[in-house]
């Protein structure tokens, strides 16, 4: 197994803070490993050091020389305007013909290929840049949060590509389910240094539970003995004829050394003030009709949710989910129809339209202080405030100065500090952790309120749901069964997806080798597909020489030399062109 990329003490700084100290690991080809940390921890600067985007204070990072790095980002690389096909050509510098063949693997086709990229849901445009990675023919894939705003379908179809992807992964990501489906290991970054486990996310926290229980039955049993001397030591050290045994312990209890338990003063602990617990109906819709003045998204709802049930909303992107959420906060008026909220239901709700709104006159700290219940302690602010990375020392930073995710986790602080019956959560989970994560689910699920929230993160709604309501079609209904029997029925009909698409192309591929066909057409078939094969290796090499031509064109001095650069250029210009056409006569042809 060769290595690809070798980080060897590396040790980078901000300031006064130090995010990697003395960092070594080594990551080899045919890897696929989740990389954990809490936000702030450095994984972000970690990648964009991988990247050459960043430097070093100190060490180094060794990269194998056949290194080819693919970057999934976070943000949008798209321009105004330019369509997939813009964006693949763009980013690769290859044909259109080539982007197209490579962007076909993941059904981008049409409109979806040709029309405005930034007009495409989440889900596609991560096929688009699925497909620009590959175009590039990396053997190192770095993926940061890929899970964030996808729907569950195209959750699976990418866990799909990348357990049958034969190169290296590294993937950030807070979505524990989606890290155990695809990665075998699992690097930690933790206050500067960097752990790889052998396991999966869920096997190495199950791991570092039993560490650090290991960890505190020692440390009371170091504890103890202590005591022990300590009590001996103070009757024994004055007397003449034990003076030399109370010498002999103390020696011994200068060795007693406690074990220090990495993380135990930042366990993240979210307590949501509890409400009154209600029996009843909290929201009631009947023959609701949810949309807008041109469009209806969805019609004849009628379901109702009871106070303290903890309901998923569920369902592909682009069919309503947020539109419903919008029309149940009054942020969106019903287009038919009744909506009807239960008896003094006091409703909170977090959603991006509501934190990019936050008053930016206001610290952290007023903020923080305002949103909270009557009777919340200054220390439980505190507590809250931490658990969401705001330290005591940044409480008095003003909103206006917070990044969209710092603002984002400010506004779920203050929604969790109000004595609220009603949580409306759109995607929570998106700029938080694992570990915090895993501390709301906790949270959620002692809340005594009603929970009405969606969410990404599989095994986030796993934990927390008690009522599934799926948004689908034009409808929304309550779904007649768990999350997990929810989730099986969509894995199910995946996979039945991939079974229908391999028999039809297996079934296209009989019919245009055994039906009704012009005679000789078989052997056409194999000849074309032949010459595609040699036509698409003629143009790699030729594209090859090209650029060694034009890379002495762009560094020539002498006008001569350049001239005579063009000149040898250009024959390899032209033939390439006419071998594109002729590829395309070729697929074409293959096509029908």
């Amino acid at each position: 197994m060769a290595t690809l990329i070798e980080i060897s003490n590396v040790t980078k700084s901000y300031g006064a803070q130090e995010l990697l100290k003395e960092a070594s690991i080594a990551l080899a080809d045919e890897q696929k490993i989740g990389f954990i940390g809490r936000n702030g921890a450095g994984k972000s600067t970690l990648l964009r050091i991988l990247l050459e985007d960043e430097t070093v204070d100190s060490g180094q990072i060794i990269r194998h020389p056949n290194l080819r790095v693919g970057y999934l980002r976070q943000h949008d690389p798209f321009k105004p305007g330019e369509s997939a096909l813009d964006f693949l050509m763009r980013d690769s510098g290859q044909p259109d013909w080539r982007c197209g063949a490579v962007a076909g693997q993941f059904e981008l086709k049409g409109r979806f290929l040709n029309g405005p990229v930034k007009e495409l849901s989440g889900g596609w445009q991560t096929r688009v840049k699925l497909a620009a990675l590959l175009l590039h023919e990396p053997n190192f894939l770095m993926l940061d949060e890929p899970t964030n705003f996808l729907d569950l379908r195209t959750q699976l179809l990418l866990e799909d590509f990348l357990k049958d992807y034969r190169g290296a992964c590294l993937v950030v990501s807070h979505d524990r389910s989606f890290l155990k489906a695809i990665c075998t290991q699992t690097l930690e970054l933790k206050r500067g240094k960097l752990t790889l486990f052998n396991g999966n996310v869920d096997q190495y926290l199950e791991n570092q539970e039993i560490l650090k229980e290991r960890d505190e039955r020692t440390n009371a049993t170091v504890l103890a003995k202590r005591r022990q001397l300590e009590t001996f030591i103070a009757k024994n050290k004055a007397g003449a004829n034990t003076a030399s045994q109370a010498r002999s312990k103390e020696k011994q209890l200068a060795r007693l050394t406690l074990t220090e338990i990495e993380g135990a003063e930042s366990t993240v602990n979210i307590i949501i003030p509890q409400t009154e617990n209600r029996q009843g109906i909290a929201l009631a819709c009947e023959d609701l009709a949810i949309g807008y003045p041109d469009l209806r998204v969805a019609e004849n709802i009628t379901l109702e949710i009871e106070h303290g049930a903890r309901a998923a909303i569920v369902g592909d992107n682009g069919q309503g989910k947020t539109t419903f959420l919008r029309t149940i906060t009054d942020s969106l008026p019903p287009l038919d129809g009744n909506l009807k909220w239960g008896y003094h239901c006091n409703v909170a709700c977090y959603a991006q339209h509501v934190y990019t709104s936050l008053p930016d006159s206001q610290t952290i700290r007023d903020y923080l202080e305002l949103e909270s219940a009557p009777g919340t302690t200054t220390q439980q602010i505190l507590a809250v405030a931490g658990s969401f990375l705001f330290k005591e020392q940044a409480l008095d930073k003003p909103i206006k100065v917070l990044s969209g995710g710092e603002r984002a986790r400010l506004c779920l602080a203050g929604i969790l500090l109000g004595k609220h019956s009603i949580l409306i959560l759109d995607e929570p989970g998106n700029h938080l952790d694992v570990e915090t994560v895993e501390a709301l689910g906790n949270a959620l699920v002692d809340f005594q309120g009603t929970v009405i929230f969606t969410s990404h993160d599989r095994h986030f709604m796993s934990k927390v749901a008690t009522d599934v309501i799926e948004v689908a079609n034009g409808s929304v209904k309550s779904y007649e069964g768990d999350y997990d029997a929810y989730l099986y029925r969509v894995k199910k009909e995946v996979a039945d997806g991939h079974r229908e698409q391999n028999q039809a192309s297996v079934a296209q591929q009989e019919q245009k080798t055994s039906g009704p066909r012009e005679k000789g057409l078989g052997g056409k078939i194999k000849n074309a597909r032949k010459e595609l094969s040699a036509i698409e290796r003629k143009i790699a090499q030729l594209d090859e020489k090209r650029n060694e031509i034009n890379d002495k064109f762009l560094k020539a001095t002498n006008p001569e030399t350049a001239e005579e650069l063009h000149t040898e250029m250009q024959p390899l210009v032209d033939e390439i062109g006419e071998l594109e056409i002729r590829w395309m006569e070729l697929y074409e042809f293959l096509e029908q």
